[in-house]
């Protein structure tokens, strides 16, 4: 497949951004990705792609706009279906689909409610946060993978939302590691992949933009 065919309308620190490419590095695709500047001005390109929201991501399939980053994921695994991505079972498909819906409801929400967050509304945030995690980690149980054996579509929505989580235990005084064991070491397992340590930045980066994105917003 040539490079022409994909363009991803990207953003360096959206964990939206980053599930579509592990999505599309864990199917072998090339792509272009194109970085927008959601601060400064978006480009007409995104603004013609996804003109309900937006936002990024948006994946261009040969000139064909795609958006949601679930379901951009859902159609990269249906368009390129080896290896799958989703469960070969209908009930597996909406047992991953319940989780990604969860992660999305409730993760990046949680997460930037901590660092969002001042003086006592800080251990509120910092609580639900971790209620929502253990919540996940429940799910997860002993298995390697939310699929099981085997990276998949749950691991791919939820995966991303890691490269956060450094900034909310700094304003937040606390550790995944130490309230969510379990998530803990499947952070790390997943982390070992190629297509995920490619397209998640440093967590001190995010935390950097984080410092930076409070200032903007008055917060102190």
């Amino acid at each position: 497949m040539s490079k022409e065919d994909l363009l991803l309308l990207d953003f360096w620190v959206s964990p939206f951004c980053m599930r579509v490419k592990i999505a599309l590095a864990e199917k072998g695709l090339n792509y272009e990705s194109k970085e927008e500047d959601l601060f400064g001005g978006k480009s007409e390109l995104l603004l013609k792609s996804n003109p309900v929201y937006q936002k990024v991501p948006v994946l261009l399939h040969n000139g064909k706009p795609l958006n949601e980053s679930a379901i951009i994921v859902g159609y990269i695994d249906e368009k390129w279906p080896s290896p799958p991505l989703l469960p070969a079972c209908a009930y597996g498909r909406s047992q991953a689909r319940f989780w990604a819906d969860y992660i999305d409801k409730k993760v990046f929400d949680a997460t930037c409610t901590v660092w969002r967050s001042t003086g006592e509304a800080v251990e509120v945030a910092k609580k639900d946060f971790i209620e929502v995690l253990k919540v996940l980690e429940e799910a997860l149980g002993e298995k390697k993978f939310f699929g099981g054996k085997t990276f998949g579509f749950v691991d791919i929505v939820a995966i991303p939302m890691a490269s956060w989580f450094y900034a909310s235990e700094k304003f937040g005084n606390f550790t995944v590691e130490a309230e969510c064991p379990k998530l803990s070491a499947w952070i790390k397992r997943s982390m070992q992949r190629e297509s995920v340590a490619k397209a998640l930045p440093d967590p001190e980066k995010v935390y950097d933009f984080v410092v930076m994105f409070r200032k903007m917003q008055g917060i102190e």
